[in-house]
């Protein structure tokens, strides 16, 4: 079983339902799913730079991303519609709760000048964005293979009906908020 699961089950839950006063366990509020996704606009001139973008990806992740297409057709930036811009991955069970694991204990403490992620990033549904300006912070990046910086944008799915509720499951789980 993984740890963050084991945490969230063991210490999390119990921590939830005190501070909230719920009378069910089910009430409590968890996180549903995590979608990781690339934009990749340059791959508009270069296709290949799309393919460097989903192998960084797929390696960070361990699941297969899906190609993301533009919807529609942008004159100034030479884009039709329908043609690949980015990619993205959810993930979800298992591999989602590794993924946070591994997000929160090795990659943002790797971040240069890091103080801590905006605790502004909720969107009033309990649901969390987090921008991360490179992907050379995560372990399976091989530095010497890089040939572009890229970052991504990490969306954590709650069930938690107000930003109150997600910001503290977050916290509890391990997330690194800045003090305002």
């Amino acid at each position: 079983m993984n740890r963050l699961l084991e945490k969230y089950n063991n210490e999390i839950m119990p921590a939830l339902q005190a501070k909230f006063n719920y009378s069910s366990v089910m009430e409590c509020p968890k996180i549903t799913k995590v979608v990781i996704n690339i934009g990749a606009g340059d791959a508009v001139a270069n296709p290949k730079v799309l393919d460097d973008a989903v192998s960084e990806l797929a390696q960070i992740t361990g699941q297969k991303p899906v190609i993301t297409r533009a919807k529609k057709s942008i004159a100034n930036f030479k884009l039709r519609e329908d043609m690949p811009i980015g990619c993205k991955v959810t993930l979800r069970g298992e591999r989602m709760y590794q993924f946070l694991d591994k997000l929160v204990t090795i990659a943002l403490p790797r971040v240069r000048d890091f103080r801590g992620v905006n605790p502004k990033g909720f969107d009033g549904r309990g649901n969390y964005t987090l921008g991360v300006k490179e992907q050379l912070i995560f372990p399976e990046i091989n530095y010497d293979k890089v040939n572009k910086v890229r970052g991504m944008d990490v969306v954590i799915v709650t069930t938690a009906k107000t930003d109150q509720e997600a910001y503290e499951l977050l916290k509890l789980a391990g997330m690194p908020f800045r003090k305002n």
